[in-house]
């Protein structure tokens, strides 16, 4: 419901609107929710279907004469469609609002910022989480990840399946439907290797010197990836501060469930028996604290020192700021890594999230909370 009514508010505000998001993740049902409760007329064309297309091969001729809402599915496909959208979305009064989906690409972005610019709200759908499934499904979520088709099968080997078929279909078909020309195999052997280095600080040389190229084209990957939803990057905050920092961004797979996939992990025992498992908690968690929270992409930062001093998650809205820590412990304790953190960036408050079942002080202003007790013991920002 959440999803639905921020989509409510901005087509209220704003002529366009984007709803972006991985393949498969539920832009098209959230889509639906919207065409099905809006009051008025609604006009929905898919542009990975032929007749669809054949309709906007003049897209002024066909789209300036409607009114209400009209639903762009897949748009990164007809690029020329976004200067018709201004046009048409600076009318007044406003007589029609587009509401545009799409996977991401380099190329949709690109176009949307120039001919869009002020016209256009951008809200990227993220996978189901924590506060849709329950905090009763919490190892669920985190094994299977937040797409539904992952998420919501009845047996796990379908749930594993699925996700199978997912890393298959998206190297080969979908990332070249987005334009993108890197060979398949290529770019699904990075991706795996980029689930070994989840959680850790990018390092361009070494990924370099593993996969046999540039660092320029290292980075031209990772691009790719980031803009098509499934790896993110979370980028260092810097503080004037007489210590050496970490300027390179972390990097973490989107998606635990497809994390979980390109390490060949399919069952929870061999999960905690992985090596990775820590980073894979690690990176869950995150994601459900930022979602939880409602904190916006440029509100999240990490922070590292050469000395040793680190946080996990940064969250900075105003002059507010909140430290996240995430152990895979039963036994959480204050750190001097902690003590620095809460004295050199000035947290107003730190929170350790662990494994345990106990929400707990271990410090002025620093809490220990179970991450089964996350949703009822997290205080908002």
């Amino acid at each position: 419901m959440h999803h639905l009514e921020e989509l409510r508010r901005l087509l209220k505000s704003y002529p366009v609107v984007a709803l972006l998001g991985a393949r498969q993740v539920g832009k098209t049902t959230l889509a639906k929710s919207v065409v099905s409760s809006w009051r008025g007329p609604t006009h929905v064309f898919d542009l990975e279907d032929p007749r669809d297309l054949a309709q906007l091969a003049d897209p002024t001729l066909t789209l300036e004469p409607l009114r209400g809402l009209v639903v762009l599915d897949e748009v990164q496909r007809q690029a020329e469609l976004f200067p018709v959208l201004r046009v048409l979305g600076d009318r007044r009064p406003i007589r029609t609002r587009f509401l545009v989906l799409g996977s991401a690409s380099p190329e949709l972005l690109r176009q949307s910022s120039e001919s869009l610019a002020g016209r256009l709200a951008l809200y990227t759908l993220p996978g189901l989480n924590l506060d849709e499934v329950g905090m009763r499904r919490l190892e669920t979520l985190w094994v299977r990840g937040g797409f539904p088709r992952s998420f919501t099968p009845r047996t796990h080997q379908e749930s594993c399946e699925w996700r199978r078929n997912f890393v298959r279909l998206f190297v080969e078909r979908d990332l070249r439907n987005l334009g993108i020309t890197i060979p398949a195999k290529t770019l699904e052997r990075f991706w795996a290797m980029l689930a070994h280095y989840h959680g850790q600080v990018l390092n361009v040389a070494e990924l370099g010197r593993a996969f046999a190229v540039s660092g320029h084209t290292i980075r031209h990957y990772l691009d790719l990836l980031t803009a098509t939803f499934v790896i993110r990057q979370l980028g260092p905050w810097q503080e004037n501060l007489n210590k050496r920092q970490v300027k390179m961004p972390k990097v973490y797979l989107a998606d635990s469930g497809l994390l979980h996939t390109l390490l060949d992990v399919e069952t929870r025992r061999q999960l905690d028996r992985h090596p990775k498992v820590g980073a894979s908690w690690e990176g869950f968690l995150l994601d459900v604290v930022i979602q939880h929270l409602g904190a916006r992409p440029d509100q999240c930062y990490f922070w590292a020192t050469h000395q040793g001093a680190e946080l996990d998650l940064l969250i900075v809205r105003g002059s507010e700021r909140r430290g996240f820590e995430i152990k895979r412990t039963t036994a959480p304790k204050l750190t001097r890594s902690m003590h620095v953190a809460m004295q050199d960036l000035r947290l107003s408050r730190l929170d350790v999230i662990h494994a345990g079942k106990d929400t707990f002080l271990l410090a002025p202003d620093v809490r220990a909370i179970a991450a089964s007790r996350l949703l009822e013991d997290l205080k908002p920002l």
